[in-house]
């Protein structure tokens, strides 16, 4: 029988009938750091907007049978500049998926920078087994017409154009009105209809918030639940290839880097005050399983590789868009997993063959047999019987 999650913030908040403080103490640090701004999806992303500032008041939250939507995927690469674009100038590129996305807060995973080249591409003339990635600023109004509202930069490719690129990329989420996460110490919070959603990105990498450092992650996250009603982690960790798909104790490691303990790392974050963790970094899916009442997506896969960024061979082609209802308290309402693949050219598709969502039950049901979520033939997600 697993308790709900609780956290001083939240008793205090059942106390006062619901109304909510959201107190936002110290600006955040590192590179391209985020604001001390509530953004609220439709009205200007990143740091545009009236911030809100410690001791000021925000709305009452809607009453706790009120649930919130939200959606997230994995993996997104749009195509590689100069040579290698979609077709049209990307025009229509998630057109296949964009009714899979809808939601109060649509979530995805960067996997490039937005940006020209700055001359500081990481892989010099005579690497081998490099890959970087870049697509042009205005790509950025492909993600908006899509639906998404807020972006991860914490990733093993946010930085392959450098600190310039990584800057030129929020310049330009915030241009079209969309909120970016995964600076150290930036905690994006999110007004989602009366209902404060912080999200924080973490990877391994020195330009986000660390997931090998639990001890420091756990304090962002603590931090993230006193600003907030709902906590959302969005991390980038495991090994990565088609062969990654199940999920053990203990660190993985990917070509020397250490790329963190997935089930330490998510469970220690749902200790600390999250209430939803999105995995990605594997290439490929994982099983998903339930800790405490709160939703553990160990990693949604592959979503967009434009320009054949990103193999589509077998199982690194598969992914798919998790939807899930939370409420004001961050306890679970239900969910669903839609199945897509990338085409030929990598554009994401729905997937009719539903393959993604087999694989996704078959992982389940052999790593987490105990905890693990409880998928039917729609894609409906449930809690395990006393979960």
């Amino acid at each position: 029988m697993y308790a709900a999650a609780s956290s001083p913030r939240r008793r205090a908040a059942l106390a006062l009938g619901g109304l909510l403080a959201v107190l936002l103490t110290a600006g955040c640090g590192g590179p391209g750091s985020g604001s001390d701004a509530v953004w609220q999806p439709g009205t200007g992303g990143g740091n545009t907007g009236a911030p809100v500032r410690s001791g000021e008041p925000t709305s009452t939250a809607p009453p706790a049978e009120q649930a919130i939507s939200l959606s997230a995927t994995g993996d997104i690469i749009m195509g590689n500049a100069p040579n290698r674009l979609p077709p049209n100038g990307g025009k229509g590129f998630f057109d296949s998926v964009e009714k899979a996305l809808a939601a109060d807060l649509v979530m995805g995973n960067l996997e490039e920078p937005l940006t020209v080249d700055t001359g500081t591409g990481k892989c010099g003339p005579n690497s081998t087994r490099c890959f970087q990635f870049r697509a042009p600023p205005e790509y950025a109004a492909h993600l908006r017409d899509a639906g998404f509202d807020l972006l991860n930069q914490a990733n093993n490719h946010g930085y392959d154009f450098g600190p310039k690129g990584y800057e030129n990329t929020q310049k330009a989420l915030e241009k079209y009105d969309l909120a970016h996460t995964g600076a150290p110490d930036q905690i994006t919070v999110v007004d989602v209809k009366g209902v404060k959603v912080a999200v924080a990105g973490f990877s391994s990498y020195v330009w986000s918030n660390s997931l090998t450092d639990i001890a420091a992650a756990k304090k962002v996250i603590t931090k993230a639940a006193g600003m907030a009603d709902i906590v959302v982690v969005q991390v980038h960790m495991g090994g990565e290839g088609s062969e990654k798909t199940r999920v053990r104790p203990g660190t993985e490691m990917f070509l020397g880097e250490n790329r963190g303990d997935p089930v330490k790392f998510s469970k220690a974050m749902i200790d600390a005050g999250a209430d939803l963790i999105v995995g990605h970094g594997p290439h490929v899916l994982r099983g998903m399983e339930f800790y405490k009442g709160r939703l553990i997506a160990y990693s949604l896969g592959n979503f967009a590789g434009g320009g054949n960024s990103l193999s589509n061979a077998g199982r690194l082609g598969w992914g798919g868009v998790l939807k899930v209802s939370l409420k004001p308290d961050g306890s679970w309402a239900g969910g669903s997993f839609a199945s897509t693949y990338m085409n030929s050219i990598g554009k994401p598709t729905m997937d009719k063959d539903d393959r993604g969502l087999g694989l996704m039950k078959q992982l389940t049901k052999s790593d987490f047999p105990e905890t693990g979520a409880v998928f039917d033939d729609s894609g409906k997600i449930s809690a395990p019987q006393g979960g």
